[in-house]
């Protein structure tokens, strides 16, 4: 083990550094939502802002790493070799996580994530020791189980907190501005302003640069003894500053988002650079006390862990410029932060989930409390309400997913209450706290409407859910994993290693794989010129259909195959997917009529094509439904399977549906019209085939003494492929159309 401990200690700071890489991306959510969200400056300004936060927060962050180092495991009780089992297994588990949140767009809690899996990968070894008998205490003495439990109230907490303080804050603060705020603006500006601007500055102190090298006990103290009146100072100097900002025609309101932008960041590398790189620093002093004592790793403790041991300052700055130029260059950060953006975006259109059966009972009864209080209060009141809350003033920028008001009011209640755990050392987690508080003013803006409130709450209950999964997952994946390595070794740690790689590839793979669609869209919304608009329309339409083809490819396939061999896993699977298909075909037109909506009756005059394609789609991936449901509920009865006279005739069924299929896709791909008669020609022959092979299954049930079921069953497959070949026909002839 020795001898390869300096290529294992390499390994773990190369996962490090992808670590930080997938965090960040996370996390950038927690600082750029709100500057993002109201375009406060463009995504570029915005991101450098942030990154420059983020190095700021590197020089100050205090790099101590008591978490990784004895925050959760009792060091003197292990060994070297066991410390190194933990410290891999917590790296290899933490990148996977981060890398597939990161795949699917939603926020979580590096700190969280980091936490559990020390637990996961603690527990797996302590269980070991005294199962062996190398240890004479008890489990709760080789782990710290007051940190689990403490962060699990800690996620309690804070979600609850700060969705709730959203709701007050954002209603009462919107009562006073309204949605067309500048009207109110003349001489509140300067105190508001003012007040938020102090908040993010106690924020900074208090959480930002609680660690920094340069800040003396001397110092703390001070800080401690004077906070009154620092702040009292700030509230007027900032007050008077923005005010006179204000006359001077500057946007004060997007200056103190950009501020609290900069200070979220530099508090989030000043403080949690810590979960990235504190299990590598500490894995690099385990290697340098086996290095200088001789002693075999499997007889040495590692009591030293139990010392203070400040990082060395090129270590915090390397990892802070690593952060600054993920969020410079990430593509995955924007992924992620659309999530959050598009759960609290203040105008309808495109929803990233769907709906729940918990999200419309919950939104049912929320309307029928809202109606109750409603007829409650006296008409007076809540006509003023109902002016306050008028949005058809709304000042908002092009684009923008809300106003500068409740971005203002997002970043710098979230600041202040991440600066008020930290003050009363409780475990707020920064990415809890702001996404929450979002959340809790999108829904006091009145953005959930009746059209979107029960994709906002599935949405909202989803990353949620996520991140309990993620400490539970956490833990499982690192306790598997440190057992692995202690029983496979070497062998082992080299092969999770290149499984971990292999996960990212492939993820990163299939995000790149969406990205040009992304963008395509991004672009439509971003620009004014029309044909650039439209362009983007068509190219857009063109790959969505494509893809939707593929995607109904696969499941025909697979579900006529699944059929003959009975293969009840793969039909479960199909089903998935088909329910799969229709939210994603959802999502894509919805996105395409977003684009539509920008452009002016002479150059879009197509939208009748365009909503038959759709609807082809929507009749093709019903067909699809209406063969999978029957033969799944067929094969998991383990009724009679189909006899095998019939398999030559379910292969020409086959390829005769695909190349209907196959041909509708590559003319679509191509944007190749020019023989799209003759194709159509030869598919409306395969219909007719179909209609044939149709009336003979029909024949057979008529005279043949079959089995019944699955006489009809057969017959349903067989018509719903026609149907599916007459909706490939029906799809060419609309794209040729809209593509004209």
């Amino acid at each position: 083990m020795e001898t390869f401990l300096p290529i294992v200690i390499v390994f773990i700071f190369v996962l490090a550094i992808l670590g930080i890489v997938a965090g960040v991306s996370n996390d950038a959510t927690n600082f750029m939502s709100a500057a993002v969200g109201t375009k406060s400056a463009t995504y570029r300004t915005v991101t450098i802002i942030a990154a420059l936060g983020v190095i700021f927060g590197s020089f100050m962050s205090n790099g101590m790493m008591e978490i990784a180092r004895n925050g959760v495991l009792s060091p003197q009780y292990f060994y070297a070799n066991e410390i190194v089992y933990i410290y891999l297994a917590v790296m290899i588990a933490n990148l996977i996580l981060l890398d597939v949140f990161n795949t699917l767009g939603l926020p979580t809690s590096t700190s969280v994530s980091l936490v559990f899996e020390l637990l996961g990968a603690t527990v797996a070894i302590a269980m070991i020791k005294m199962n062996n008998g190398d240890i004479n205490v008890g489990l709760s003495e080789l782990i710290n189980t007051d940190k689990a439990l403490t962060m699990i109230v800690g996620i309690f907490v804070s979600v609850a907190i700060a969705f709730i303080f959203g709701i007050i804050i954002q209603y009462i603060t919107r009562l006073i501005f309204s949605f067309n705020y500048e009207k109110n603006l003349k001489w509140k500006i300067g105190i508001f302003s003012g007040l938020a601007t102090t908040a993010l500055v106690y924020f900074m102190l208090i959480k930002g640069m609680k660690g920094a090298a340069f800040i003396t006990e001397e110092m703390h103290a001070w800080i401690d003894e004077n906070t009154l009146l620092l702040l009292a100072i700030c509230f007027v100097f900032f007050s008077v500053l923005m005010q006179i900002l204000f006359f001077l025609k500057v946007n004060v309101l997007k200056l103190v988002v950009l501020i609290g932008t900069f200070a979220l960041a530099m508090a989030f590398a000043g403080n949690d650079l810590v979960n990235f790189i504190g299990v590598p620093l500490a894995g690099l002093d385990t290697y340098l006390d086996v290095k200088s004592s001789g002693v075999p790793m499997d007889a040495l403790t590692m009591d030293s862990l139990n010392t203070m041991s400040a990082t060395n300052t090129i270590y915090l700055v390397i990892a802070g410029i690593i952060m600054a130029i993920t969020l410079l260059t990430s593509k995955k950060a924007k992924i992620v932060l659309q999530t959050s953006l598009d759960l609290s975006k203040q105008n309808g259109g495109n929803e990233s989930f769907g709906s729940s059966a918990i999200a419309r009972g919950l939104v049912r009864f929320t309307n029928s409390m809202v109606t109750t209080i409603d007829n409650i209060l006296p008409a007076k009141v809540k006509a003023w309400i109902e002016r306050r809350f008028d949005n058809r003033e709304m000042i908002i920028e092009d684009n923008a997913a809300f106003d500068l008001i409740r971005g203002l009011v997002s970043i710098v209640l979230a600041s202040m209450l991440i600066a008020l755990g930290t003050s009363l050392k409780l475990p707020l987690s920064t990415t809890y706290v702001t996404f929450m508080v979002t959340m809790g003013a999108s829904l006091a803006d009145r953005a959930w409407s009746r059209e979107s409130a029960v994709y906002r709450v599935t949405g909202m209950f989803s990353v949620i859910g996520g991140w309990f999964i993620t400490a539970i997952v956490a833990f499982i994946i690192c306790f598997v994993i440190a057992l692995l390595f202690y029983y496979g070794g070497v062998v082992a740690m080299l092969a999770m290693i290149a499984l971990a790689v292999f996960i990212i590839i492939k993820n990163r793979a299939k995000t790149t794989k969406n990205e040009d669609n992304d963008e395509l869209f991004e672009r439509a919304l971003s620009v004014n010129e029309q044909e650039v608009i439209y362009q983007s329309l068509v190219q857009h339409n063109k790959e969505s259909i494509n893809s939707l083809i593929d995607i109904a490819k696969d499941i025909y396939v697979n579900v006529v195959t699944a059929f003959v061999k009975e293969d009840i896993k793969t039909l479960r699977k199909v089903s998935n997917d088909c329910r799969d298909a229709k939210q994603k075909m959802k999502l894509l037109k919805r996105k395409e009529i977003m684009i539509m909506r920008r452009l002016d009756d002479k150059m879009m005059d197509k939208n009748t094509w365009f909503h038959l394609s759709y609807n082809c789609i929507e009749q093709i991936l019903y067909s699809l439904r209406r063969v999978c449901d029957p033969c799944k509920e067929y094969v998991d009865n383990s009724f009679t399977p189909l006899d095998k006279k019939y398999l030559p005739e379910v292969e020409t069924l086959k390829e005769k549906v695909l190349w209907s299929i196959e041909a509708t896709d590559i003319t679509v791909s191509s944007s190749d019209y020019k023989d799209v008669d003759a194709v159509m020609e030869r598919i409306k022959e395969k219909e007719e085939e179909l209609i044939e092979m149709t009336h003979e299954q029909m024949n057979r049930i008529q005279h043949d003494k079959e089995n019944i079921d699955l006489a009809l069953l057969y017959l349903n497959i067989i018509q719903e492929s026609s149907e599916i070949v007459t909706e490939m026909r029906h799809l060419l002839r609309s794209e040729a159309k809209f593509n004209e």
